[in-house]
């Protein structure tokens, strides 16, 4: 069974990102720039095949993928594996899948100690493992498309037309650069910093969305039961409590509670 640790604001250490990172690169072999490429969950598997050979289907994880879906199916493994050896901490699945820094890095800081406290010191070839397991080996980041461009038949071309081609080709005029206008790069930048943000805002939008929803579901199913035993003492406390208002706020239609669209839910 695996030894427990736990997070708090007195067991975190000083690990910064690059101690992170370094560690990673060097005990798995792999080129992880960003903290944020651990939102796969591929990493953390091989981890626990270093622990606890065995613990995790290493065939089944995915290394070099970008499928959300695929990142969600990783850490199901990995807090399969957590359930077998009885690991008490709980996988925040859906809020590391977003690649976010601060999430994945509260994770990983709790990770390695945990790792920390379940290494017996054993040599690990992680490329081999990989291998092993049929996954490519070195990178967790798929290769970028300009790898697998054909090389040119240029050449060949050229070498049945040289007499007809040469002399257009010489008399050709160079191509005019249109020079962008000062700025123009600064602006790119700022636009894309934009839109970062309003995508990751979006993101915790929808997240308050569903929280909303979730916490709106619990006070509804209670006022319900409430409402099938107002006789009883303890229940018209509870019920006064759920009606309790506050200044400015205006109580909501009986009917009200049923349409969830409203905006009467934000109320609570």
């Amino acid at each position: 069974m695996a030894v427990n640790v736990f997070s708090t604001n007195a067991t975190v250490g000083d690990l910064s990102r690059h101690d992170i990172l370094a560690w990673l690169n060097s005990s798995l072999d792999l080129n992880y720039t960003k903290i944020e490429e651990l939102c796969t969950g591929a990493a953390y598997a091989q981890f626990m095949d270093i622990l606890f050979p065995g613990s995790i289907p290493l065939k089944k994880i995915k290394f070099s993928t970008r499928l959300e879906h695929e990142y969600i199916q990783n850490f199901k493994l990995l807090q399969s594996s957590f359930c077998k050896l009885n690991v008490e901490q709980v996988v925040p699945v859906e809020r590391l899948v977003k690649g976010r820094f601060q999430d994945n890095f509260e994770f990983v800081q709790w990770f390695k100690k945990f790792f920390d406290a379940n290494y017996d010191g054993r040599e690990y070839d992680a490329n081999s493992a990989r291998k092993l397991a049929g996954i490519a080996a070195t990178s967790a980041k798929p290769l970028p498309a300009s790898t697998k461009t054909h090389p040119p038949k240029t050449a060949g071309v050229m070498t049945k037309t040289t007499t007809r081609q040469a002399a257009p080709v010489s008399a050709k005029a160079p191509t005019r650069q249109t020079a962008r206008p000062a700025g123009a790069n600064q602006l790119d930048n700022k636009s894309e910093d934009l839109r970062k943000q309003i995508a990751d805002m979006k993101i915790a939008a929808d997240g308050l969305e569903k929280e909303r929803d979730f916490y709106f579901g619990k006070l509804r199913a209670i006022e319900i039961l409430c409402q099938d035993h107002e006789d009883d003492t303890v229940v018209k406390e509870i019920m006064e409590i759920l009606y309790a208002t506050e200044d400015g706020f205006a109580a909501p239609d009986d009917d009200g509670f049923a349409d969830s669209a409203d905006g009467n839910v934000e109320e609570y």
